[in-house]
């Protein structure tokens, strides 16, 4: 039955694109032209890996370059492709061509969230995504096989390519053994890389907003936001992990300054959503863990190639928490005035994902021999579709790739949620109830 009918609600729609989206990619996974030689890779690992890859989370059960064969990476790279534009191609073209069974209300609000005046822009709008893309890619591609082919020669083209379009939809695989651990001293690999990250991470509409020279209109509210809390969160996160890290036998102590600050600006970018590593993660102190935590909880912004809460939902909570404080009626950012409706759905998305995610570890607990920090860092990876990992000791594999197979097939879950968003999932789930006719009078309630 196709997605347009009219028993599919938008955020249905959306939800069943990216469960068949993963369902595709494992049956392609699991042939045997996908595997690398002498290896067996069974179902729920390649289910794993194609959930891992349209949600461009990054986690890996499989080690990619010696697990897959060149196929099986063509494959993996499709699918990270995929799930990085599928949100932006979902919500538009797919809710779009459903834009006719929707209400007017309905319209409206997506017109308002996509900034679009008609439905005509759109076909402009989605090619200048496809642009933009490729721009970005190819440009990032050409620069790190430039940079790696005195190393690699011809090899570097492909390892250019993978790493550009991983890094722009933030998806954090690498076929390197150890990531980007080795590069740690490479300027312009992180540069390249993280640029890549940011860019990807800001949203389709910010960006194309930001690379509108001949605008003379002032930035939009949305794009002001993105920018000012990406910066922030980038920036303070590098400087959270250079303090706390900078006397770590296993980490920072023995880097000169100059590796501290690319390997602390690396992975502040990183955590938010991306997933790549230039340090061993499993050295890091509990401290820095924490921080690392709560930047892929709060993740990218909407409508790009990451997940998280997003920078915007974690604002406009801090804003609202902010105005409470200080008695005021209105949370206001940037001198406009926030609704009751947003700040309703910043808490809830930030409610159910904590818990979301807080359950799933949980449950891990009782199935997994690990410590709480770990499952809980590992889920909080999943949600965020990051692809940081403590890891195992010995193994060049995510923490869960030695978890039970029931094990994997809750973070997969948990990564569809960070990905499609959990107020998506929320509303897919939810039955469609007509708008009741009966106000009940205000009760009163002491809180607090």
């Amino acid at each position: 039955m196709p997605l347009t009918t009219p028993r599919f609600t938008p955020a249905q729609a959306v939800t069943l694109s990216f469960l068949g989206l993963i369902v595709l990619g494992a049956v392609t996974l699991a042939l045997p032209l996908a595997e690398g030689p002498g290896k067996d890779i069974r179902f729920i690992d390649a289910l794993f890996t194609s959930a891992s890859a349209v949600c461009v989370t990054g986690l890996i059960v499989l080690d990619t370059p010696n697990h897959l064969s060149l196929f099986g990476q063509i494959v993996l790279l499709l699918l990270v492709q995929a799930g990085g534009l599928g949100y932006m191609v979902l919500t538009t073209v797919v809710i779009f061509a459903l834009g006719g069974k929707l209400s007017l209300q309905e319209r409206t609000a997506l017109r308002e969230q996509l900034n679009l005046q008609s439905g005509e822009r759109l076909v402009r709008f989605t090619m200048t995504v496809f642009r933009l893309t490729l721009a970005f890619e190819l440009t990032g591609a050409a620069i790190l096989a430039a940079s790696w082919w005195p190393e690699h020669g011809t090899r570097s083209l492909w390892l250019g390519l993978f790493h550009a379009v991983s890094a722009f939809n933030n998806a954090g695989f690498s076929l390197f053994p150890d990531n980007l651990i080795g590069y740690r001293s490479d300027v312009v690999v992180n540069l390249v890389i993280t640029g890549l990250i940011i860019c990807g991470g800001l949203g389709f509409l910010v960006l194309t907003e930001l690379l509108n020279l001949k605008r003379k209109l002032p930035l939009s509210l949305q794009a002001r936001l993105v920018v000012s809390a990406s910066a922030f969160l980038s920036v303070a996160g590098m400087l959270a992990i250079l303090v706390l890290e900078w006397d770590n036998p296993f980490s920072f102590s023995r880097l000169p300054l100059g590796e501290k600050l690319l390997a602390a600006w690396f992975q502040s970018v990183s955590a938010r959503t991306a997933g790549f590593n230039s340090i061993d993660m499993s050295g890091l102190r509990p401290t820095t863990l924490f921080i690392i935590m709560a930047l892929m909880f709060i993740g990218a912004s909407p409508g790009g190639t990451g997940g998280g809460v997003k920078t915007t939902t974690f604002s406009v909570t801090v804003a609202a928490l902010w105005a409470t404080v200080r008695g005021n009626d209105d949370a206001v950012l940037f001198r406009r005035r926030l609704s009751d409706q947003l700040v309703a759905q910043a808490f809830f998305i930030c409610l159910i994902s904590f818990l979301a995610l807080n359950f799933v570890a949980l449950v891990l607990m009782i199935t997994e021999p690990y410590a709480i920090m770990k499952l809980l860092f590992e889920s909080t990876s999943a949600f965020g579709t990051v692809g940081l990992s403590v890891g195992h000791p010995g193994s060049v594999l995510s923490l869960s790739g030695h978890m039970t197979d029931g094990g994997k097939l809750l973070l997969i879950l948990l990564m569809i949620a960070g990905r499609v968003g959990p107020l998506t999932v929320a509303v897919a789930l939810a039955r469609r109830q007509s708008r009741p006719r009966i106000r009940y009078p205000e009760g009163r309630v002491s809180i607090g």
